[in-house]
């Protein structure tokens, strides 16, 4: 496997190989990211970072897509994870577990609640604001797909699991990456047991 300096594109092309992606697809969708270290522009590792999950639109099944880049998550353990094995352990209830975890900010941003229909909805940010941005890729110029976007909800469902005691299914419901900044970053899960 080539070399990677920076951070978050050696854990794409660990993620992608973890998952068996065939060697030559891996080739293809990592193109010219041994080029980037970790002095390179934040603009540079965003576009790069672009390019690649476009690669990866085109090349990878949905599932596998999401898969690998939920794969990806940071921030799973430390702090984070304490407060979300804590909400898990000194309340009952999912209704319970939902208002407390509503008021983690520091591990589910902006507000998680419990929708109609039964799934749990993590905001990052409030709706209504004039312009959103990623905290992951903040000088992205252009919007990138919301396949990047699974591992920021890869971090929300591994701490979300953690706090309400359920198996989760993700998906990217709004993303300020994908939407050119117009949109927050909404996370929709159902819950599966």
């Amino acid at each position: 496997m080539a070399y990677y300096e920076y951070g978050r594109i050696k854990v794409l092309a660990e993620n992608l190989a973890a998952q068996g992606v065939a060697p030559e697809v891996v080739e293809q969708i990592m193109e010219g990211g041994e080029g980037i270290g970790k002095g390179s522009s934040p603009e540079r590792k965003a576009e790069w970072l672009g390019e690649a999950m476009r690669r990866m639109d085109k090349l990878l099944a949905p599932k596998v897509r999401k898969t690998v880049r939920e794969g990806c998550a940071c921030c799973l353990g430390g702090k984070r994870l304490k407060l979300s094995k804590a909400i898990g352990k000194e309340h009952e209830t999912l209704e319970e577990r939902i208002a407390v975890a509503n008021e983690t900010r520091f591990v589910f941003g902006h507000s998680v609640s419990l929708t109609e229909e039964g799934k749990v909805l993590v905001c990052f940010s409030p709706e209504g604001l004039e312009h959103y941005r990623c905290v992951c890729l903040p000088k992205a110029k252009e919007p990138i797909s919301k396949t990047y976007c699974y591992c920021c909800g890869g971090h929300a469902k591994h701490h979300l699991q953690m706090a309400l005691g359920r198996k989760l299914e993700l998906q990217v419901r709004s993303s300020a990456l994908a939407s050119g900044g117009k949109k927050p970053c909404t996370f929709l899960f159902t819950i599966l047991d």
